[in-house]
């Protein structure tokens, strides 16, 4: 699938530029395009792979190229003041030669939480293409300032994009971890979960062809509909043949014993990555639509056993929407990425809900409470003034 991959905000911008990375090693072909926006020059000075032309800077005459702290009702007002700013960036992308846009931001910050949503609904009212987001969430012992973002965000970016796929870091953080380098790890993970979807179906001159292609068009109708989605991703070294060791047991040599094993494998790995730790974790079962990737060398797919994880799949979410095939690349790994879209029964999102829910009532409460206040300092006022009248 070739995307037009738009990072907004620190968190975006990094996270893009890990794709660059992923792309350059795995010659998977993802990113058509990348676009770095930030309010902060320094985030954007600290890229590697973004080109130095396709880095917008936002908010100068506001804040002068320092960030907006944090605050993402700032960080959208200047979002819809220089959106013209980022168009221009986004005009230098082929568009015909893209599947979709995919725009990735942190939802715990300033920039990315509030300019994301803008942007996706400008990039909506222009471009036939489908616009999907890829929102972060902030761990929780990051603050409460930088959850009531998330909760904020992410009721206006899911609304406003295609379909939001949510990584939990909350999900991810190791206990003790500095946050530079939980950072660093996590970032690694969403890149190679992400990069096996959207890796699918990208085959180049003289590349084995899948059993059961993949395409773009298998991933978008899968994130139709809107929603949330999470993906699972599970893997399995394998030995090449011309590794010099023992072929792995996903090796299918054509007998019956061996095909048997192989197809076992397989639907084990499909189970590992939707019942272990998604992106964002959640119930399978009631997710409206689900798509199923392997990848890995040729020789160690089989369609059997993808067709085995497909099914099993169905009956696990109730969803008669499950799409599934093989991607073989040149790694020595088996992967089972498995993409949950329309998914429900989500603790997290109650979770922010409900801090969205009680900060409304709290800023109402404090509204109503300054009102009150102002009309008592008032009476006060005139009846101080009455005497000498």
């Amino acid at each position: 699938m070739k995307l037009a991959m738009i990072g907004f905000g620190q968190a975006g911008g990094k996270i893009v530029d890990k794709f660059l990375e992923y792309d350059e090693r795995t010659g998977s072909g993802i990113v058509r395009s990348a676009v770095a926006v930030n309010t902060a020059k320094a985030d954007l000075l600290g890229l590697d792979r973004i080109p130095e032309e396709n880095r917008v800077l936002i908010g100068q005459a506001r804040v002068k190229g320092h960030g907006v702290g944090a605050d993402n009702e700032l960080g959208a007002e200047i979002a819809e003041e220089d959106i013209d700013e980022v168009q221009g960036a986004i005009d230098n992308i082929p568009v015909h030669e893209i599947d979709a846009f995919l725009i990735v931001a942190g939802l715990g910050g300033g920039t990315g939480s509030g300019g994301s949503p803008v942007l996706a609904k400008h990039l909506k009212r222009i471009y036939t293409e489908p616009v999907y987001g890829l929102g972060v969430l902030p761990g929780g012992d990051e603050g409460g300032i930088y959850t009531l973002n998330a909760a904020r965000s992410f009721q206006t970016f899911v609304r406003e994009v295609d379909n939001l796929l949510v990584f939990d870091n909350d999900a991810w953080r190791k206990t003790g971890e500095s946050v530079q380098g939980g950072y660093d790890e996590i970032n690694d993970e969403i890149v190679r979960r992400f990069g096996v979807l959207f890796g699918a179906g990208e085959v180049g001159a003289g590349d084995n062809v899948a059993e059961s292609v993949v395409d773009s068009s298998e991933i978008i109708n899968t994130l139709s509909g809107g929603g949330v989605s999470t993906v699972g991703y599970a893997t399995e070294s394998v030995e090449t043949e011309d590794s010099g060791g023992l072929l792995s047991r996903f090796k299918d040599d054509g007998d019956d014993m061996d095909t048997a094993n192989t197809t076992n494998r397989i639907t084990s790995l499909v189970r590992k990555a939707a019942l272990g730790r998604l992106t964002l974790p959640c119930e399978i079962d009631g997710a409206e639509r689900a798509l199923l990737v392997l990848s890995g060398p040729s020789a160690h797919l089989n369609r059997k056993g993808i067709e085995r994880g497909r099914k099993w799949l169905e009956e696990q979410t109730g969803s008669m929407e499950v799409r599934g095939g093989d991607y073989p690349i040149n790694e020595p790994n088996v992967a089972a990425a498995v993409l949950l879209s329309g998914v429900h029964n989500v603790p997290r999102i109650k979770e922010l809900q409900q801090v969205a829910i009680e900060a409304q009532e709290n800023i109402d409460e404090l509204r109503e409470e300054s009102e009150e206040n102002l009309e008592s300092l008032v009476e006060d006022e005139e009846d101080e003034l009455d005497p000498l009248f």
